[in-house]
């Protein structure tokens, strides 16, 4: 289970995983759950958004490892930068339960519901920016927004945590990653 720091500066964990849980059950399809997640944001205050936001990166980061990044190679076909951004979005907007999952296993992904293909609904760019716009739309202006996250924020992480592989040796992905190598390879 993720533990909980106070910090004035973030969303509180349950309040998080509630707002995400939340635009999950109103998203009839994943192209929609940015939209949802957009729209319960902009009826919180600037403080809770930009809060939100904050926590967002937080839980984001957590997820910047080697073997976080070979999952969704994996499922990718391939996973760029700006991919693997994508990718851990959709992590979190799995909802709570699952991102604890990945986090203690990134092959645990292969035991999501469905067929394989529907693993790559987990890129999702969109839901990256719904605290963006929903700031832009209620609270002020973009460049407001940015100074507002750059305050008293920890810098991102440079390089991906943990042991860096070959994401293209099968036999390295097989033995890191069973589930999704049998899934995808």
């Amino acid at each position: 289970m993720t533990t909980e720091s106070p910090s004035p500066d973030l969303l509180p964990l349950d309040a998080f995983w509630a707002l995400i849980a939340d635009a999950g059950a109103r998203a009839a399809s994943e192209p929609e759950f940015a939209d949802r997640l957009t729209e319960l944001l902009t009826g919180r205050s600037r403080d809770e958004v930009v809060a939100f936001e904050r926590r967002f990166t937080a839980l984001h980061d957590a997820l910047y490892r080697w073997d976080v990044w070979a999952a969704g190679y994996l499922i990718g076909g391939g996973c760029s930068d700006d991919a693997f951004i994508d990718f851990r979005t959709g992590v979190i907007a799995l909802g709570r339960d699952r991102y604890e999952r990945v986090l203690a296993s990134p092959d645990s992904l292969a035991g999501l519901p469905g067929e394989p293909e529907e693993l790559e609904d987990l890129f999702d760019e969109a839901a990256n920016y719904a605290a963006t716009r929903a700031f832009e739309a209620v609270h002020g202006n973009e460049e407001e927004w940015h100074e507002l996250l750059s305050a008293r924020h920890p810098a991102a992480p440079h390089e991906p945590v943990g042991e860096d592989f070959d994401f293209d040796d099968d036999e390295e992905m097989r033995r890191r990653l069973p589930g999704l190598a049998a899934l995808f390879l």
